[in-house]
């Protein structure tokens, strides 16, 4: 054995002593001088993994834990059976206890009272009942900028705008709600004022005062979403957040 040559143990490796042992890791200077092309190209990677893994274990008080599950015969089977006939039996039972009134044949002489669009398109008709807050400008003698029906039709375009800008906003990689209250609170208002924008389009149906019923359109979505808030922060605790976000950052999710 030559001077040049580096010292091996008695016993060949079977990884062609390319790994060290524990313990006795190379520095990156020697790693260089060890091998060349791909067996160092390899051995690279899983070292520089290893160590960055080690260093977030050392910096996380994370304890590792069994995870139990379940199969999928038969309890999985068996609990999503329950839940299944369970909903298709409410499905049934409203059906059979409260049957959908049928109106009178439509008339295609006689205009409705209330014309309606489809049930999914309230939202988008309810923007257009918007009028009271089309703005009057005093420059204008009292009159308005724009009709009350293109200010509607502004606000189609300004509620679509939010919601796809949304996703772009939030890049989190949160998987709960726990763990972004403030989103989760945007979302529930955003759902909850589609509800109330609905009830405000079929205003004439509504057994309240049209004042009572705008005012609310905008009030209820703010209530709901601090309300969310102020209970998914409270969660945190219980949901023990800072164990899971530990752990998401230990092991980011795919």
């Amino acid at each position: 054995m030559t001077e040049s040559e580096p010292e091996t143990d008695d016993e060949p490796r079977p990884d062609g002593g390319i790994v060290a042992p524990d313990g006795d890791a190379p520095t990156w200077s020697e790693r260089k001088q060890r091998a060349q092309g791909l067996p160092r190209l390899t051995y690279e990677y899983f070292e520089r993994s290893r160590r960055e893994d080690q260093d977030l274990r050392r910096q996380s008080d994370y304890v590792e834990r069994d995870v139990l599950g379940f199969p999928a015969w038969p309890h999985e089977t068996v609990r999503n059976l329950a839940i299944t006939t369970f909903f298709v039996g409410m499905v049934l039972f409203v059906a059979a206890a409260l049957p959908p009134e049928l109106p009178n044949p439509a008339n295609s002489t006689v205009t409705p009272a209330i014309i309606l669009p489809d049930w999914y398109l309230y939202w988008s008709f309810g923007l257009l009942k918007l009028g009271p807050l089309n703005p009057e400008l005093g420059v204008l003698g009292g009159q308005k900028l724009m009709k009350d029906r293109p200010y509607g039709v502004l606000a189609n375009v300004a509620v679509v705008g939010a919601v796809t800008v949304v996703p772009f906003l939030n890049k989190g990689s949160a998987r709960r709600p726990v763990e972004q209250p403030f989103w989760a609170a945007v979302g529930v208002a955003g759902v909850v004022f589609s509800l109330t924008i609905a009830a405000l389009a079929i205003k004439p149906l509504v057994p309240m005062d049209s004042h009572l019923l705008f005012d609310l359109t905008f009030l209820v979505p703010v209530v709901s979403a601090t309300v969310t808030y102020a209970v998914l922060k409270t969660m945190r605790e219980g949901y023990m957040f800072d164990l899971n976000r530990r752990y998401y950052r230990l092991r980011p999710p795919k």
